[in-house]
């Protein structure tokens, strides 16, 4: 399994590994997302991206296609894009989901209010339009290295 950055060729795929998840593609083209993306030798097997503002990071769009769904390779994409986050001096990073809460409580994310979360983040279009007011919001504190 080969997880790494993600290439401007990849991005179409990226895009429909997302729409195949139903997850918000409308503003890809508009918004800096960073995407890493896991290999299966030259299968695409998912994707990851952030979405940095000042100090915080927005997680988006988890994806791990259907047929390798537990085999680790969402927890191996969250650990990557953590340590990517923590490398650009991110302090926080925050999320929306509707299905995926409890995968995220594993792995130390808490539930906010939406509200809670910072400005930046809530004035994006994925807090703004792009997902339900009934997703729920969650947040992880990132330790800084020394």
């Amino acid at each position: 399994m080969d997880i790494r950055p993600a290439t401007t060729d990849e991005h179409p795929a990226i895009r429909g590994l997302l729409g195949s998840a139903a997850l918000p593609v409308a503003d890809l083209a508009d918004v800096d997302v960073a995407f890493l993306v896991a290999h299966d030798g030259a299968r695409l097997v998912g994707a990851i991206g952030l979405q940095p503002f000042d100090g915080v990071g927005l997680l988006r769009s988890l994806v791990v296609d259907a047929d390798a769904r537990g085999s680790g390779i969402g927890d191996r994409l969250v650990r990557a894009l953590e340590e990517d986050a923590g490398d650009r001096g991110l302090r926080q990073l925050v999320l929306l989901t509707q299905t995926a809460a409890p995968f995220f409580t594993r792995r130390g994310y808490g539930v906010i209010e939406r509200a809670a979360a910072p400005a930046t983040v809530q004035a994006s279009a994925e807090f703004r339009a792009l997902c339900p007011d009934s997703a729920t919001c969650m947040a992880k504190h990132l330790e800084m290295a020394e």
